[in-house]
């Protein structure tokens, strides 16, 4: 029986945090920050089928992020569909079409450069799922009512980075992919007008062999400041 006590007149429940000695902490933080070290980007994805309730695992995993008054304002589109997906590819090619020819300044393409990317993006198709991540700018009520939603784009952010990190964590790939405007997404998938796409993870097993760029992370003396 869940142990209730109201506080500042809402209810809470006790919660039990589990304990290690300071020791085993710093060891599981060197064990897990290994672990996501090696996670990359992939581009070039297998075959092979993901069971449906291995994403649902990851999805459940991304839902439990923080956000804005627990409003939990996203939506996780999974598609492993491939006509849908070969729809996504051909509006997600023409926007970056646009995006190289037209939108991007000599220092973006510059920046680019080195990771060898172009507008073919064959692994919207080659990925058994796509997940598309939508935030909800506001929800609906079931009267109809609009209600108002809180730090959307936070909220939907830290669940996207959780989304990744459960990817990884269960031994499949994926690549952060945010072909802009993204409004094709929505038709593509019929989505409600409270809804924006906000990124979309092909998801799956990475091509053997696979090879990624030759990039090197910041070290924690160029990303942290100990006060």
């Amino acid at each position: 029986m869940k142990e209730i006590k109201i506080i500042n007149g809402a209810r809470h429940i006790l919660h039990h945090t589990k304990k290690y000695s300071e020791k085993e902490m710093i060891t599981r933080s060197k064990v897990f920050y290994n672990e996501m070290n090696s996670r990359r980007s992939i581009r070039e994805f297998s075959s092979q089928p993901v069971p449906k309730e291995l994403i649902e695992n990851i999805i459940k995993t991304a839902s439990t992020a923080p956000s804005g008054a627990n409003k939990q304002p996203w939506i996780f589109c999974a598609v492993s569909d491939p006509e849908i997906k070969s729809r996504i590819r051909v509006a997600a090619e023409a926007e970056e079409k646009e995006s190289y020819e037209n939108r991007m300044n000599e220092e973006w393409l510059k920046d680019l450069k080195h990771f060898g990317t172009n507008v073919q993006k064959p692994f919207l198709e080659e990925a058994p799922w796509l997940i598309v991540v939508f935030k909800k700018i506001f929800d609906y009520d079931k009267d109809g009512t609009k209600l108002q939603n809180y730090y959307v784009n936070e909220s939907v952010g830290l669940a996207s980075g959780m989304l990744i990190t459960a990817i990884h964590h269960a031994g499949l790939v994926t690549l952060t992919h945010t072909p802009s405007p993204m409004k094709f997404l929505s038709e593509i998938l019929k989505r409600p007008d409270n809804e924006r796409p906000f990124l979309l993870l092909p998801v799956g097993y990475a091509k053997e062999p696979v090879y990624v760029p030759d990039i090197k992370r910041k070290k924690i003396k160029d990303i942290a400041v100990f006060y």
